[in-house]
């Protein structure tokens, strides 16, 4: 049974739809005669060790729907990994503030986080139900159909590839756009979601579940302008030559990580000048451009899916019931139900060592043969999750004019 004081804190990378699941946990939790309040603990566990509290139970239900609509991290967040002595400091502030449920909305590092929390409470005698609810923009959960904040990211992605080939169509040359992803294709995958003519780009897709070669790389470049004058390019920032290094590690003079000892891609550039230079220096086009997304596809405004908004709610919703019905730690899971118009989630509770720490990446169902474009599977896959309002480019149909100068 849900009671007592509870606690809720986001960690990891922030998402577009990150703060619904925040306040789907709160009102949901309001329900429930036999919880006193809820806290919220600012940046992530880091908050909790300093007693870095808002005491969300007096937070109004109108300002709880605002801020459920704005992107980010509304508590902040942090990428901080808890060793045991970290938890016992945790431990130390959940006991005195008598906190018995925990709540922790993030990705497979944070899920980590939470399985480690609860591993050392059960060690201690510490009674404390860990609860963790999905949230990535990599979309690279285990268990999972998918995770929320992955259909937001992925319709700026798809809408931001339909204006650059636009762009690209107008003035051709090459582009090439660099997309966060460091195992998992799911997000650079997206940027096809846009195409509606046989010619649209991205006209190459590169995701680090395929090897990369340079080599191949400039040829497909070179037969893709030979044929339409233009080449749109979607690169993922994990992709990596056979050896299994990173092209992008390849460039930088001192690489840093996190506390999870994940190597940090997205703060540069480097990865787009270096493709970019490479088909400048071993091809005779000279209009070539290249991009780094970066941050923007973690929480753009004005381009959120109402299905993701709608998940991301439900998960949080869902975490609250599961912790007072079930009374077990867990991970709250989406499961598909139905493809097109059947589409539908069922939300279930899985056990935390099947999710933490772990990475899904994308099927071979889902990447073509030739290793540089995605499937219609695909496409089924995460046309419903992004909803039915994506944009559409259109193109004049008018015929041409007969020229009459002989020049």
């Amino acid at each position: 049974m849900l009671q007592g004081r509870i606690l809720v804190a986001q960690g990891g990378g922030p998402t577009a739809v990150i703060n619904q699941s925040l306040a789907g946990i709160v009102l949901e939790a309001r329900k429930h005669a036999a919880v006193d309040t809820v806290y919220g603990a600012l940046h992530g566990v880091s908050g909790i060790v300093d007693e870095n509290f808002l005491d969300l139970g007096r937070e109004s239900a109108a300002n709880l729907e605002q801020v459920a609509a704005t992107p980010c991290s509304a508590l902040g967040s942090t990428r901080d990994k808890p060793d045991a002595a970290y938890c016992a400091e945790i431990f130390k502030s959940l006991r005195a503030h008598q906190i018995q449920t925990f709540f922790y909305i993030g990705g497979n590092d944070s899920s980590d986080t939470l399985r480690i929390l609860a591993e050392e409470a059960k060690a201690v005698g510490y009674p404390l139900r860990c609860v963790h609810i999905p949230k990535t923009i990599d979309n690279d959960l285990t268990v999972n159909d998918h995770t929320p904040g992955y259909p937001s990211a992925a319709k700026f992605v798809a809408s931001a590839f339909a204006g650059i080939n636009l762009d690209n169509r107008a003035l051709q040359g090459v582009y090439v756009g660099v997309i966060m992803g460091r195992h998992a294709g799911f997000l650079t995958a997206a940027a096809a979601l846009g195409r509606r003519f046989d010619d649209d780009g991205p006209h190459l897709v590169y995701l680090p579940e395929r090897t990369f070669s340079t080599d191949a790389f400039i040829a497909d470049v070179r037969r893709v302008h030979d044929r339409l004058g233009r080449c749109v390019v979607a690169v993922s920032e994990g992709i990596h030559d056979a050896d299994g290094t990173l092209v992008a590690a390849t460039l930088a003079k001192k690489l840093e990580t996190d506390a999870h000892g994940n190597v940090q891609l997205s703060g540069s550039g480097a990865l787009a000048d270096l493709l970019t230079d490479t088909i400048k220096s071993n091809t005779p086009i000279k209009r070539v451009r290249g991009d780094t997304f970066g941050y923007l596809q973690r929480s753009f405004m004005g381009c959120v899916s109402r299905v993701d908004q709608a998940e991301a709610r439900a998960a949080g919703e869902n975490g609250v019931r599961f912790a007072d019905s079930l009374a077990r730690d867990g991970s709250v899971t989406l499961h598909r139900t139905g493809d097109g118009a059947d589409y539908g989630i069922e939300f279930k509770l899985s056990p935390l060592d099947d999710v933490a720490g772990k990475t899904q990446v994308m099927a071979d169902r889902f990447i073509a043969d030739c290793a540089t474009d995605v499937t219609p599977a695909f496409i089924d896959y995460l046309r419903p999750l992004v909803g039915a309002d994506m944009p559409t480019a259109h193109r004049l149909e008018a015929p041409r004019v007969e020229k009459i100068l002989d020049r």
